[in-house]
Order: C-alpha cells, then sequence, then structure tokens
C-alpha cells in the first residue's frame, strides 16, 4: 500500500490568495460542470504560486475504444489549460481497470477487455491524446504499476476502507439493486481501483465527465484514509453531437472523429446550429474567454454568425490537421456551397447500364438504401453533371458523369453496360 503523503488542507490555507490564482481559478472554472472543494483548489493554486511547485493533475483514460471523438477531448482541452498554467499533467492509461469493466452510467457491466486489446487501444489513444496535450510535458502512468502488484492481500485490505451501504449510493448500483438486476462483486472494484490510483499519484485534482462524480470522489475518500491531502475534483460537462440534443456518440451518428479528413472535420463544425456552436467555442476552443464574448456581442449586433462558425471550425481543423489543412478544407467547403465540384472525388465504375438513380446512388456509396435514395430525389437534393435530378424514374445510361448527393456527397461514376 501507499506511504501517506505529509501535505495537509491546512498547510495550503498559509499562502495569501492573490489575483494571479484567482484568475487560474476562473481558468478552471471556464465550462466545467463543477469544483469541488472549489475553495480547496484555490488554497493549492495560492500554494503553488507562492512555492514554485506545480499541482498534479490526473485524468483516466480506459482505453476502450481506438479512436475518439470530439467529445472526449473536452477533458483533454481542459487539462491542456492547466497545462499550459505550469502544472504537471497525468494522463493515466488504465490498463488495470480495463480488465475489470466499468459500469458507469449503464444498467449493466461494461465488457472487460484483453490485454491486447488494451494495448492497442492504448497506443491509439497515446497518439491521439498528443494532439491535443505537450506529451513532453505531460506525465503518462499505467495503472498496472501500481495494481498488479497490490495483490489479493492489498486489495483486500483496500476494500476494508469502503463499505456496501455507501458503494449503493452510486446510482447506478442503486438503480440496478431496485431492478433486481445483477450486480457482480468484481463492480464493487473498479471505483476502489480508480480511487487507488489517486492515492499513488497524489494527485491534487482529478477531472472526468460528470458520469464519473462517483468515482472521483473515492479518489478523496482513499486520500484521507491514507493520510493524504484529498484531492479536488472538476466534472467537464457532455458535449451534445451535431444534431444538438444527444451527447457526441458514434452510435448516434451526430459525432465528429479527431481523425477525420480536416474536408469532412470542416463541413460537420459548419453544420452545428448558431445556438450550439456557442458551447462548442467554450468547451473546445483555445481562445480567451473575453475573445469569445467579445465575437459572440459581435454576432448579437448583425454581424454573420457564419464568420464566428468558420473562426471555430479553422481552429478545430488546425490543432488536428495543421494550418494548411484547414485552408484547404475552408475553400474545398466554400466551392462545395456554390455548387462546385471538389478536386478530389471518388471515381466508381459500375455495370448494368442503363441503371435505375435509386440502384446507382446505392452502389455508389452516396445513399443507405434504394428507398432513401429516392427519397433524396424527391427532395431535389441529387444532381448529375450539375443539373437537378427531378425524376425519380430515370435510367441512367452508359457513360461517365459526376453525381451529387447534397451539399456534400460526390461521386464521378462510369456506367457500363
Amino acid at each position: 500500500m501507499s506511504t501517506p503523503h505529509s501535505s495537509s488542507v491546512a498547510s495550503a490555507q498559509q499562502f495569501p490568495i492573490s489575483d494571479r490564482a484567482r484568475e487560474a481559478l476562473a481558468i478552471t472554472l471556464r465550462g466545467c460542470e463543477e469544483l469541488l472543494p472549489a475553495d480547496e483548489w484555490l488554497r493549492k493554486l495560492a500554494r503553488s504560486e507562492a512555492t514554485g511547485q506545480p499541482l498534479r493533475i490526473k485524468f483516466g483514460l480506459d482505453p476502450t475504444a481506438p479512436d475518439l471523438h470530439l467529445g472526449h477531448t473536452v477533458v483533454f482541452h481542459k487539462m491542456r489549460q492547466l497545462q499550459d498554467m505550469g502544472h504537471t499533467v497525468i494522463p493515466l492509461i488504465g490498463d488495470f481497470t480495463s480488465m475489470i469493466g466499468d459500469p458507469s452510467g449503464r444498467n449493466s457491466t461494461r465488457p472487460p477487455l484483453t490485454r491486447e486489446q488494451i494495448e492497442a487501444n492504448a497506443k491509439t489513444y497515446f497518439d491521439q491524446l498528443a494532439l491535443v496535450l505537450d506529451i513532453e510535458r505531460a506525465e503518462v502512468r499505467h495503472n498496472s504499476e501500481w495494481s498488479d502488484p497490490l495483490g489479493a492481500r492489498g486489495m483486500i485490505q483496500l476494500a476494508a476502507k469502503y463499505t456496501v451501504a455507501r458503494m449503493m449510493e452510486r446510482e447506478d448500483f442503486h438503480q440496478r439493486f431496485k431492478a433486481n438486476t445483477p450486480i457482480s462483486v468484481h463492480e464493487f472494484l473498479y471505483p476502489l481501483m480508480q480511487g487507488y490510483d489517486s492515492v499513488a499519484l497524489k494527485a491534487d485534482l482529478e477531472l472526468g465527465g460528470t458520469d464519473q462524480k462517483f468515482n472521483l470522489l473515492m479518489g478523496r475518500h482513499l486520500q484521507q484514509e491514507h493520510g493524504q491531502e484529498p484531492q479536488c475534483i472538476l466534472t467537464m460537462p457532455l458535449l451534445e453531437g451535431l444534431d444538438g440534443v444527444d451527447k457526441m456518440s458514434k452510435s448516434k451518428n451526430n459525432y465528429i472523429g479527431i481523425t477525420e479528413a480536416p474536408n469532412t472535420m470542416f463541413a460537420k463544425l459548419l453544420s452545428i446550429s448558431d445556438t450550439l456552436m456557442w458551447r462548442y467555442f467554450t468547451l473546445l476552443s483555445f481562445l480567451p474567454a473575453e475573445r469569445i464574448a467579445a465575437l459572440k456581442a459581435e454576432v448579437a449586433d448583425g454581424r454573420n454568425p457564419k464568420d464566428a462558425k468558420v473562426l471555430l471550425a479553422r481552429e478545430i481543423v488546425t490543432r488536428f490537421h495543421g494550418a494548411a489543412a484547414a485552408d484547404g478544407a475552408e475553400r474545398d467547403f466554400e466551392l462545395r456551397a456554390r455548387g462546385g465540384i471538389p478536386d478530389q472525388i471518388d471515381e466508381v465504375s459500375l455495370g448494368g447500364a442503363p441503371l435505375a438513380i435509386g440502384t446507382l446512388l446505392k452502389l455508389a456509396g452516396l445513399a443507405p438504401s434504394a428507398s432513401e435514395a429516392l427519397r433524396l430525389v424527391d427532395q431535389g437534393g441529387v444532381r448529375i453533371d450539375g443539373a437537378v435530378v427531378s425524376d425519380r424514374g430515370l435510367k441512367v445510361e452508359a457513360g461517365t458523369c459526376v453525381v451529387q448527393v447534397g451539399k456534400r456527397k460526390f461521386a464521378r461514376v462510369t456506367l457500363s453496360a
């Protein structure tokens, strides 16, 4: 088990609260859901400023899937803000906890992963995380470092530090118990092990989504049990997807993947509503809050909201793909908006001419089904060589043509008999 850390809350109270510490608190609070306890964090900031000792900021990543979207990066952006303030950010790869499986916010257990799956996903996570954080200045850790050596005896001793009654206060456990849905004993180990990570790392602050609050508070409890100064916790909201309703999710198909092509990423960001745009600015942009407020005021006074959306899209695409890619994505978007044909489009070869328009669109990958293709025709959303297709009974003859669906989907189709 970990050696007790000698710091105490009282030691943080002796340092004066400066304007710089208050400014750091404001940066911490930007876009966050909850900071607990805020007064403790302010005292930690004051101590750090006075002593020159960086605070330790922890965020756990269970590599349960290989690809990340912008919703995942909300916490990464907050970590980067804290890193730029001079503190030590600790991306923690949960290679041990991933093999337990966390049911957070679910009504069933998340399946545990194999070691091979975890290692493959962790590599991808690390590469994508490096697009937001300065990895050279980060302290990347794996919780197997201390969890594997803990052993059965250590695990039992750790479990003795928390009661079943308190564990059942966690909402998903409570709801599953009421519904007579099975809860495996090993599921109780997940929040305990996540909390023990904070003990091992001597964390001053732990970040997580709103669905992780119980686990974050567990870290505070276990640190106190081990004689450490308890960490503060910072929860970040779940980012809404492109629809502005549900949280961003690949299963909802309302996501923007951080490794998506620059043109796709740019176009998706331009498609969000004028209202949702400001939430994206708050949670994803590195622009100063004052600059965002000024931009919002300009739009309220009549400036085209598209100008602000382009600024946001350029920033995000530049972050993940570079400035040149952002320039190209903006040109591509404007070209498509004017009805032009992009320089690079998919080449598709099909047989069976003459081919019904619905079948052609489906086979060319421009519509998920023939019936959906016909619905697009009825809406005037299909063009062949720039001309709108209005006849759902159209049969396309052999030859080569550019087929367009909506503003973003193109294919150069070569059709043979």
